[in-house]
């Protein structure tokens, strides 16, 4: 049996009747995305790598405990298990977010795209920053649809169903960090292309 080719409900089945592997590669197939979004939540490196250890600890002891019913939908559930924990952290501690100027890790390093060269390379790398800068401006709801829709790559009903709000608020909410990052740029004059 190719464990590799096994939907995430059989994966989960596997690894509770044993299979360490199975587990193994439902991590591998959701990893980038759960740590991404929580990155991008915490803008901390070693922050989102704890949040992020965390979350499959929860998942672990969620699943052998038999509590686990999203059926077919596990990315989704893993997701609000991250979302949760973000939201519990900053409760707690009571911080806003803030992009460190020391941070070594960039999401656009991990995204995948095809050679290019220097010159394009260096344009992208502008624009994403500045891309990355309007958003980080953004209100907390405003940027946390951005983030979900964008990077984590989130339907709209994925996203009501993760915030806990209504997919018209969700899409409220794209719709104004839209007009709000246009507002940005012709107020500053910035060159996005």
């Amino acid at each position: 049996m190719n464990v590799l080719k096994l939907s995430d409900r059989e994966l989960i089945s596997n690894y509770l009747e044993g299979n360490d592997r199975a587990f193994e590669v439902l991590l591998n197939r959701h990893k980038d995305k759960i740590y991404t979004s929580i990155y991008l939540f915490v803008k901390d490196r070693d922050l989102a790598e704890d949040i992020f250890q965390d979350v499959f600890i929860k998942i672990i002891k969620t699943l052998r405990n038999g509590k686990y019913n999203h059926e077919g939908k596990f990315l989704q559930w893993a997701m609000r298990i991250s979302y949760n924990m973000c939201v519990d952290h900053f409760r707690k501690n009571k911080k806003k977010t803030k992009v460190s100027a020391t941070e070594t890790f960039d999401i656009f390093d991990v995204l995948e795209s095809p050679e290019d060269n220097k010159e394009t390379s260096i344009i992208k790398s502008q624009l994403h920053r500045r891309v990355r800068e309007l958003v980080d401006q953004l209100p907390e709801e405003q940027r946390e649809v951005v983030i979900l829709r964008h990077y984590a790559d989130m339907s709209f009903k994925e996203i009501s169903q993760l915030t806990r709000v209504s997919i018209n608020t969700a899409l409220g909410r794209m719709r104004y960090a839209l007009i709000n990052m246009r507002k940005m740029v012709d107020e500053k004059e910035l060159q996005l292309m």
